[in-house]
């Protein structure tokens, strides 16, 4: 998420693992590829976001985006009947997500 702009500029679904990290990191759109990266310290980080570009701590816009995600899609919410059978239907549904969202962001 751009911090400035609160738009979604990538988006991976994985384990909190450096492989899913990294998958999130190659999601990211050009011009963010150098910019500053806000972690919470977890250690799968360290190997993929280096040096100066890697702050840890400010996340608290990506915390309330991820509750946002929550409260706005069925789909994550624990118990549930609106649940993805298919990995790639969830996928999919984050990314109209997100680009409704970033579209909206724009508009306001």
């Amino acid at each position: 998420m751009d911090r400035h702009t609160r738009e979604i500029v990538g988006l991976h679904v994985n384990q909190r693992t450096e492989e899913g990290v990294k998958g999130l990191w190659d999601s990211l759109l050009t011009p963010f590829v150098d910019a500053e990266c806000h972690t919470d310290g977890w250690k799968a980080y360290r190997g993929v976001v280096f040096g100066a570009l890697h702050q840890v701590g400010g996340t608290q816009h990506m915390e309330r985006f991820n509750l946002t995600l929550r409260q706005r899609m069925s789909r994550l919410v624990r118990r549930n009947l609106a649940f993805s059978k298919k990995l790639e239907n969830l996928i999919a549904h984050l990314w109209l997500f997100a680009h409704h969202y970033n579209r909206n962001r724009r508009s306001s």
